[in-house]
């Protein structure tokens, strides 16, 4: 039944590397097939990355906005930037004003020359706390611990798009993507906002994250394998992509009065997080899954946001089958990338653009998935954190 507090997603930004803007994407999710997505081999050989596609950043920011940025910034502001012109809000000065924005960011991005440096210089040493105060004091420009703060990608949104709503922005990897879009679907939900901008950008073209990734040993090596066919023969599972990913939603009474483009209801979203051993991840998604379980199974087509690290993914596949036995279960990121912080946003995109073009969404992983045999009036979006969090969302075309 409707309401006018439903949340409708009325405008899409998404940047990944099968291409910039929702066209490159409504061709992913309508096409035959599938083939070897792009991804980069060599830069940051042994470690596998999806890359960011030519962009032409000038078409959302002007060049002296942009030198103030760097990238993760810079993709998050153009793709806030793609989903308010598609909403048809971009030069609504009053409805940017009134937007509320919430957005998921990570750590900014180190100064890589430094933190060689430091590290080369402390094979020479023993006195290393002295030497880390010396080259702390010495070598980092001041600038850069402004321009790596979290919340600045939201500031550079209020200052290049003008949304100068409220505004929150969320850290904490997966958990972040997926505690923005909760936040936003129950402020519209209980009527304390009418249209919020929602999202974030991750780049995984950095040493620093591979590092971090690397860390538990969770980043996959070698050449592409599609999601479901990875093993422990090739490193840990995942793979990282470069991603910008922004919604804009909104209360149905406010996008139905000025004749918006709906694409698609976000009818739940929920995330939780907790101790993963003896069963209780698989116990925490069946319970997030039960939001769904009114679906009719051959009408409903699963993003599934696993980050492809294998031990996990294929205890949440599991969980999968049996929650939504009969369902298209898609995992995205074996064809995106895993984007973190971006990754729930992005499933969101691509439910919702899937959704809106009646899509038979193709298999990603040809071994592992079953061809869609009509397309889908809902839609189940998950994200499995490669170290914590959960969320679901549920979806469902516009009636």
């Amino acid at each position: 039944m409707k309401s006018d507090n439903d949340v409708v997603i009325t405008g899409i930004g998404i940047v990944t590397g099968q291409g910039v803007g929702k066209d490159a994407h409504v061709a992913l999710l309508s096409a035959a097939t599938t083939g070897k997505p792009t991804v980069e081999t060599e830069r940051f050989a042994p470690y596998p990355v999806h890359p960011l596609p030519e962009i032409d950043w000038s078409a959302q920011i002007v060049k002296r906005d942009q030198r103030q940025m760097e990238n993760w910034q810079r993709l998050g502001v153009f793709a806030a930037g793609l989903a308010l012109d598609d909403a048809g809000l971009k030069e609504d000065a009053e409805a940017c004003a009134s937007m509320d924005m919430i957005v998921a960011a990570g750590g900014g991005e180190r100064d890589i020359k430094v933190d060689s440096l430091i590290v080369d210089e402390a094979l020479k040493r023993n006195d290393r706390d002295i030497l880390l105060n010396e080259k702390l004091t010495t070598e980092l420009r001041p600038t850069l611990f402004l321009a790596q703060l979290s919340n600045l990608m939201a500031g550079n949104i209020s200052i290049v798009h003008k949304v100068t709503g409220s505004s929150r922005t969320f850290m904490g990897e997966e958990a972040a993507g997926i505690s923005a879009v909760e936040t936003a679907f129950h402020r519209i939900k209980a009527g304390q906002s009418s249209h919020s901008l929602v999202g974030g950008a991750f780049i995984a073209e950095r040493a620093d994250i591979l590092l971090l990734v690397e860390g538990i040993r969770a980043h996959a090596t070698g050449e592409w394998q599609p999601l479901w066919s990875r093993s422990g023969d090739n490193g840990g599972g995942m793979i990282t992509g470069s991603v910008g990913a922004f919604l804009v939603l909104e209360s149905r009474a406010r996008a139905e009065s000025r004749g918006a483009h709906i694409y698609a209801v976000i009818d739940a979203v929920e995330g939780d997080r907790g101790n993963r051993d003896e069963g209780k991840l698989e116990t925490r998604l069946s319970r997030l899954a039960a939001s769904a379980s009114g679906l009719k199974r051959d009408d409903t087509v699963v993003f599934s946001g696993a980050s492809g690290l294998v031990d996990l993914a294929a205890r949440e596949k599991i969980v999968l089958e049996k929650e939504f036995d009969g369902a298209a279960i898609r995992g995205f990121g074996g064809v995106t990338g895993h984007a973190l912080e971006a990754q729930f946003p992005l499933g969101l995109v691509l439910a919702a653009l899937s959704l809106d073009g009646k899509s038979l969404v193709p298999v990603f992983d040809t071994d592992h998935e079953k061809p869609m045999s009509k397309p889908a009036n809902h839609a189940v979006v998950t994200t499995v954190g490669y170290t914590r969090g959960e969320g679901v969302a549920v979806l469902s075309a516009n009636a």
